[in-house]
């Protein structure tokens, strides 16, 4: 065999092995120092952000990636889900959602996307408890009774806020004002952050959100609970009575919060984000800030989440229908 044979075949040889190494190294380097987005299509202070921002370093070592979470409010949820909705299905965007999503069909008259069809459901993970709370220097009211009895004495007088047109949140309340047969006046806002400033402040008399998002503002006076809508009271906050309790024995309403992402995700990417999620929130300090914000985890399946979500937009669309609220 010549030199330049022997030179030749050393060559190939060598520069096979340089490209197999360099195929690899992108793949090694993902795994080690890749990026894994969070959008929320929630502001900040919001009961998913505060779920997310608690799970964010359990995410990260369960994802073996940096874990980045990008708050895209606006619309009450609908700019940050089109953001997702357009987002490469890699596996590297992700978002944790509220029940938003599945009542937007039902409350808005046109969406930039399909829900559930843009989107891939992973996980439903757990819920969190909503409480309705005034502000106690314009509502004098301390418990469920009183409230009612006042919105009955002044009818449409009072105004509620609320996330956003269509979210959890404002279809909470319309829920017990048709329960308890009195009316208020809605006035929308661009977050939850906006909402609860402005429910302190004295802009807006009352409003639903979610307990972690109001908790601190609870303790400290700033502003008062009248009822959680869980069925039975939450051992984060056991001194706020449910509504059941009160008197509106039928009345109950549920948020919960789920992990998706873009339409298209192959099943590894599906199993691989799933597998992140079971591990995060059974992680200690997980858990301990899910106890201490009231969360309820019960992680299922992805298969059962795209059930759930399909199942949950009928239930919503008959709610929207029942408060005979307009679509927007």
């Amino acid at each position: 065999m010549s030199f330049c044979q022997t030179f030749s075949r050393r060559t190939m040889l060598a520069a096979s092995a340089a490209s197999i190494a360099a195929s690899l190294l992108p793949l090694h380097a993902s795994a080690q120092s890749g990026t894994v987005k969070f959008i929320l299509p929630n502001a900040t202070g919001s009961g998913v952000d505060a779920i997310t921002r608690a799970a964010q370093p359990a995410l990260a070592k369960a994802l073996n990636a940096s874990v980045v979470v990008e708050n895209q409010p606006g619309a009450g949820g609908v700019v940050g889900l089109q953001s997702l909705a357009r987002s490469a299905p890699d596996g590297n965007t992700l978002s944790v959602v509220s029940n938003n999503v599945v009542i937007f069909p039902s409350v808005l008259k046109s969406l930039p996307f399909d829900m559930p069809g843009d989107f891939t459901p992973i996980a439903v993970v757990g819920a969190t408890p909503m409480v309705l709370v005034v502000n106690p220097a314009k509502v004098p009211a301390a418990n469920s009774r009183e409230f009612i009895a006042l919105l009955k004495s002044k009818p449409g007088a009072l105004n509620f806020a609320s996330g956003g047109n269509g979210t959890i949140l404002h279809l909470a309340t319309e829920l017990f004002l048709d329960e308890a047969g009195v009316s208020a006046k809605h006035i929308p806002y661009k977050g939850v952050g906006p909402m609860v400033t402005d429910l302190i402040g004295g802009q807006v008399d009352f409003g639903t959100a979610a307990l972690p998002s109001v908790q601190a503002h609870i303790k400290s006076g700033a502003l008062r609970a009248i009822g959680v809508l869980t069925a039975q009271r939450t051992p984060a906050a056991p001194d706020i009575p449910t509504f059941a309790e009160q008197g509106l024995s039928n009345f109950s309403v549920e948020a919960w919060f789920a992990v998706i992402g873009p339409k298209g995700m192959n099943a590894a990417s599906v199993k691989k984000a799933h597998e992140a999620v079971v591990a995060a929130f059974g992680d200690p300090a997980v858990k301990e800030a899910m106890a201490k914000q009231g969360n309820t985890i019960n992680i299922g399946t992805s298969e059962q989440a795209q059930a759930a979500f399909r199942r949950e937009l009928a239930k919503y669309a008959a709610l929207v229908k029942k408060v005979g609220l307009e679509p927007q």
